[in-house]
């Protein structure tokens, strides 16, 4: 396997302020410096004392323990004050996409890097199990020759419930058997079977796939949906609770400062909107608590889910008997998490990144710290048949994310066409657009509406003159139709359907495929910064 490293901004579509991020460039301005704790190189992050007593680490060892067997010797140095390196996903259909190993695999770099630096630090996963939106994680696309196969667990539920709850029936069973003939025989695929088993939890499956993914690099995973983790990270939850309206008008100036620094704010803040979802009982269904601002008839203000209303008192006496019925919200989560772990650094995706500028506001209100962030690593994985069909074509990885299909395929035409073709069609162009240059700017010095018309008519015959090429290129795929396929193969299996790799094919294709070879190359890949990486296999 080969690695090369590209500048992030060879991946289209990335938001401004984390492209701003990766390149220092927010740590340089005066109105965005203090939304980050440090900068995407930054290691000071290695040397962190952290505020968890003792009693907290015994009590999250003992969480962690129960989740991740046989973890005993490293948990033994999480109670002794060894710090943590988190990342986190929701817990997708047999593994997710492939940016999720990617995630893992910068977490166990990177605590392996401050390891070695001296402070004792442990990789963690934490499951995003408490998300309710199950068509966004009840599918998974993998490959199928020059196709892409989508499959998706059917058995929706009757409720907006967490989706790491969701028990799995009898039907993954045809699932699997599908995925048998996509990935075919590998340990990877015996280990999405024994996970991904009727009676299991869409979490537990997940969980279980990753541990034995990355059995050999330690990495803990965790889902924090139970008891004994909210207990652990109830202060925040207890503080979301107690502070809304002070912790909203907060968010809101924010958002202000975002935008007035020409940036997007990533989450939108709901005028009755809060921090917390609480789920129903009974139902289980995760439902927004929305925020009634404090009255003189109610001065700790009132809360709606769905059609029940609460007080604050009703909902800290929930707080306390049943923590798990309290859910933090995208925003509150890093708090959440940080408050349970020991977290030295997070590492997170283009998305996650952006939030942690709007999060900054709370960490520094609640907290009275923030966590520094990294990104995680992004790759595109060629496999050898494409690597092969790049090479034909002279294809780079840059010229394939700024084309579609069949503007790709229509490159492809133009390059096979015949040298005499090409000269002709190349001369003919050149020639037309200079004449066209100095005739337009001739027109409109004599008078400048002559020269805007002019210029529209020039426009015309440059559009006719690309209709020529267009119509030479489609003549040559259609003389060689291997063209128009190898455009499609390339397309489909680097930028599906307009989009990177690791954000659509399913992480279990390549490491069925390529195994611990795969899994290793990643973790070394890790810690290499910003950039978007090449994984030729």
């Amino acid at each position: 396997m080969t690695v090369e490293t590209h500048p992030i901004d060879v991946i289209p579509g990335l938001h401004r302020i984390f492209l701003d991020f990766c390149a220092g460039e927010l740590a340089r301005k005066d109105a965005t410096a203090a939304w980050y704790a440090a900068g995407p190189t930054d290691r000071g992050w290695e040397t962190a004392k952290l505020p968890h007593t003792a009693a907290e680490r015994g009590a999250l060892a003992a969480v962690l323990l129960e989740q991740n067997p046989g973890s005993e010797a490293q948990l033994e140095k999480l109670k002794a004050g060894a710090n943590v390196v988190v990342t986190g996903q929701q817990v997708g259909l047999f593994g997710g996409p492939g940016f999720t190993p990617l995630k893992a695999a910068t977490a166990i770099a990177l605590a392996k890097e401050a390891t070695a630096a001296g402070q004792e630090h442990l990789p963690v996963f934490w499951l995003a199990s408490e998300d309710h939106d199950f068509a966004e994680i009840n599918h998974v696309t993998f490959p199928q020759r020059r196709a892409l196969k989508r499959l998706v667990y059917g058995q929706t539920p009757k409720a907006a419930v967490p989706v790491g709850g969701v028990v799995l029936d009898e039907t993954i069973g045809p699932l699997l058997d599908e995925a048998w003939e996509l990935l075919g025989y590998s340990d990877a695929m015996e280990w999405l079977t024994a996970a991904y088993r009727p009676g299991n939890t869409l979490a537990g499956a997940f969980q279980e796939f990753y541990r034995k993914v990355f059995a050999s690099h330690g990495l803990l995973v965790l889902d924090p949906s139970g008891r004994e983790a909210h207990r652990l990270g109830a202060p925040v939850l207890r503080a979301a609770l107690e502070r809304a309206d002070e912790l909203h008008d907060a968010l809101v100036e924010q958002n202000r400062a975002i935008v007035a620094a020409g940036y997007h704010a990533q989450v939108a803040v709901q005028e009755r909107g809060s921090l917390l979802f609480l789920l129903e009982e009974g139902t289980g269904a995760r439902v927004a608590l929305k925020r009634t601002r404090a009255t003189a008839e109610e001065p700790q203000g009132l809360w709606q889910a769905g059609k029940a209303t609460y007080s604050t008192g009703e909902l800290l006496g929930i707080l306390e008997s049943e923590p798990e019925r309290i859910s933090p919200s995208a925003l509150l989560r890093p708090l959440f998490e940080d408050t349970i772990l020991p977290t030295a650094v997070y590492v997170g995706g283009p998305a996650e990144i952006a939030y942690f500028a709007q999060s900054a506001v709370l960490f520094e209100r609640v907290l009275g710290r923030k966590t520094p962030v990294v990104p995680r690593l992004s790759a595109t994985l060629i496999e050898p048949g494409i690597a092969e069909v790049m090479a034909r074509h002279d294809l780079t990885l840059e010229t394939v994310f700024e084309h579609t299909a069949d503007a790709l395929a229509q490159r492809l035409a133009a390059r096979a066409m015949p040298i005499e073709g090409k000269r002709m069609l190349a001369n003919a162009g050149n020639a037309l657009d200079a004449e066209l240059t100095a005739l337009t700017e001739y027109m409109g010095r004599l008078d400048a509406d002559l020269g805007r018309s002019a210029g529209i008519s020039a426009n015309k015959m440059r559009y006719q003159m690309n209709r020529l090429r267009r119509m030479a290129a489609n003549h040559q795929l259609q003389r060689d139709e291997s063209l128009g396929r190898h455009a499609e193969a390339v397309t489909n299996a680097l930028y599906p359907h307009g989009g990177l790799q690791e954000r659509l094919i399913g992480a279990a294709y390549f490491i069925a495929r390529y195994g611990e070879p795969l899994v290793d190359a990643m973790v070394t890949a890790g810690a290499g910064g910003p950039g978007h990486v090449e994984i030729r296999l």
